[in-house]
């Protein structure tokens, strides 16, 4: 028989370990299983919108959140769950290893994927010229020429980031103009590293051992053909949700998991926070507090108390 959590927390970025120190804090059994601790706040090099401090990097913050969770000492398992069912007095999961767990409560803290862009050449030449994390592997294309595709905050950030160690960077977009935030766009603007080409569409990647080109939609200065030593790739991301679809928790059209302003979901004692639910602005510090939010009323829930 295995042991009943007062709540799981599925998800180890920001929101998933500020849940499980809350939920420490408010004395409740925690379990927390995670396929990857830190999420996606590990690929910022500088994170500069953190109450408190001033600048921090995303490794450091992702850390710190998780040792000072650790300090409630929740359980903390590092796999995947495959499986979430409903079940009389609270849920079951099952990890990839076929283990089983059983809470009270759940908490959804499972974030976001990185969209592939699904042309030709992007799966054969992954990571080989192709790639979905600047901080990761920018550095190993010191003095190269390389492009970002996308035209998000994200993409503007991977290409500032970029010019650490490229000597030109891309911003190829499809739309008329990058919806970086006014900080990032003024500092896009006045780094001389950095094009941007708009209203283009990248519909292959072409190389036979590494990444040689990328080929246009329409011609760029006269040809679709467009050579760079590295793309990076940052046209959004995708929820992290299908344990939600499994509990019956309603999405949006996006697949996000709609929650109230208590992190609740659509079925009693399911709660989400961070990325993977609906909200607008999606940033570490707002899925933190929607994390506070969860744990909180997560308690509440076991208490008996309705609001």
């Amino acid at each position: 028989m295995p042991d009943i959590y007062d709540v799981a927390i599925i998800g180890g970025g920001v929101a998933g370990f500020s849940a499980a120190m809350y939920c420490g804090r408010l004395r409740m059994k925690t379990l927390l299983i995670a396929e990857n601790r830190g999420g996606t706040i590990m690929l910022t090099n500088h994170v500069t919108n953190w109450p408190g401090i001033k600048v921090i990097s995303g490794m450091d913050l992702a850390s710190s959140i998780e040792e000072h969770a650790k300090e409630y000492k929740p359980e903390i398992v590092d796999a995947k769950v495959v499986r979430a069912e409903k079940k009389e007095g609270g849920f079951a999961l099952t990890d990839n290893g076929g283990r089983k767990y059983e809470s009270k409560t759940l908490i959804l803290a499972t974030g976001t994927e990185g969209r592939k862009l699904n042309v030709p050449g992007e799966k054969e030449l992954a990571n080989k010229g192709v790639h979905s994390c600047a901080l990761c592997d920018g550095i190993f294309y010191k003095d190269k020429e390389v492009a970002v595709i996308g035209g998000s905050d994200s993409a503007a950030k991977e290409a500032l980031l970029l010019t650490q160690w490229a000597k030109k960077v891309y911003i190829i977009y499809r739309k008329e103009k990058v919806r970086a935030e006014p900080v990032n766009f003024e500092r896009l603007m006045a780094n001389k590293k950095i094009e941007i080409i708009n209203n283009t569409n990248v519909k292959e990647l072409v190389g036979k051992e590494r990444l040689e080109k990328l080929v246009f939609d329409k011609p760029h200065k006269g040809s679709t053909d467009f050579r760079v030593d590295a793309v990076f790739i940052e046209i959004g991301r995708t929820p992290n949700s299908d344990l939600a679809k499994q509990l019956g928790v309603k999405l949006t059209p996006k697949e996000e998991i709609i929650i109230n302003r208590k992190a609740e979901t659509s079925v009693p004692g399911v709660y989400a926070c961070g990325d993977v639910a609906d909200t607008i602005f999606k940033q570490a510090i707002v899925g933190a507090g929607e994390a506070v939010l969860a744990s909180y009323c997560a308690y509440e829930h076991l208490q008996g108390k309705k609001r």
